[in-house]
């Protein structure tokens, strides 16, 4: 338990059919898809965030060589620090499997995980220009309007250096 009153644990198999309807219903399909690639999160290992015995977040990753991708981020709790226990918890584990840094792709229009995300001491790496457009031919639920009523056209890749 942590001083927020939350408690995380790693995802374990039983868990995925909740994963599965957790990201549907946040992502508005099962999949995500970003930089060309399409990666179904109740597949992927991760941390849930529990008060009492409600879930209330969830971070799901994927290790390619020593680089470790966070495939999704969701919180039911905003600003009371799930969001960063679930990010400690996989540089925790992460650099147990000797990974030497976290990524993290979000779009253009994502104004709240941008600050997030470098307030947490992600730095801005990359724009690939467009690559929405790519992704929507494959996932065409993509909205082409994103937050703040911005065009969503842009993926921004952001790091961190364990």
């Amino acid at each position: 338990m942590n001083n927020f009153g939350f408690l995380i644990k790693a995802a374990v198999k039983e868990d995925s059919q909740w994963v599965f309807d957790f990201i549907k219903k946040r992502w508005g399909n099962e999949r995500i898809v970003y930089q060309g690639k399409v990666f179904y999160p109740h597949k992927l290992p991760g941390f849930i965030a529990y008060q009492g015995k409600e879930k209330i977040g969830l971070i799901t990753y994927k290790i390619n060589k020593k680089v470790c991708w966070i495939i999704s981020i969701d919180s039911l709790i905003e600003k009371k620090g799930v969001g960063t226990a679930l990010i400690e918890a996989v540089k925790k584990q992460v650099r147990r499997k000797s990974c030497k840094k976290i990524k993290i792709i979000t779009t253009n229009d994502n104004l709240d995980a941008l600050r997030f995300y470098q307030k947490r001491g992600f730095r801005l790496k990359r724009i690939y220009p467009n690559a929405v457009d790519k992704s929507r031919l494959i996932k065409p639920s993509i909205p082409k309007i994103g937050d703040y009523g911005i065009l969503l056209k842009d993926e921004i890749g952001l790091e961190l250096v364990l």
